[in-house]
């Protein structure tokens, strides 16, 4: 893998499947993913908002929310769907600072 590569995929383009981080390493809340995705103002498709979510927090990083922890970036954009957490646009989907629960 091309690790320097920005978007941290691997020279075949995919993104790179990671060992289980140490449990010493803080967890990131899904909300800290729904604030950057309302701050950017764009919409996303999975593979996109997987990627910014890798640039943003590291290929290592692991999240959790209020009923989950240990999730990959990939398993939360999924977690996040199916907790209707993102809105569907046109482009893709966003979120709006009232799906975000803050607690």
């Amino acid at each position: 893998m091309d690790t320097s590569n920005p978007n941290g995929r691997s020279d075949d383009g995919k993104l790179p499947t990671v060992d289980p981080v140490s449990s010493d390493q803080p967890e990131i809340h899904g909300h800290e993913v729904m604030r950057m995705m309302v701050e950017s103002g764009q919409a996303y498709d999975a593979d996109s908002l997987q990627t910014a979510v890798i640039e943003r927090f590291g290929v290592t990083a692991r999240f959790c929310t209020c009923s989950a922890s240990g999730m990959t970036a990939a398993e939360l954009v999924v977690f996040l769907d199916q907790r209707g957490k993102l809105t569907p646009t046109d482009g893709g989907f966003t979120t709006t600072p009232d799906k975000i629960c803050d607690h």
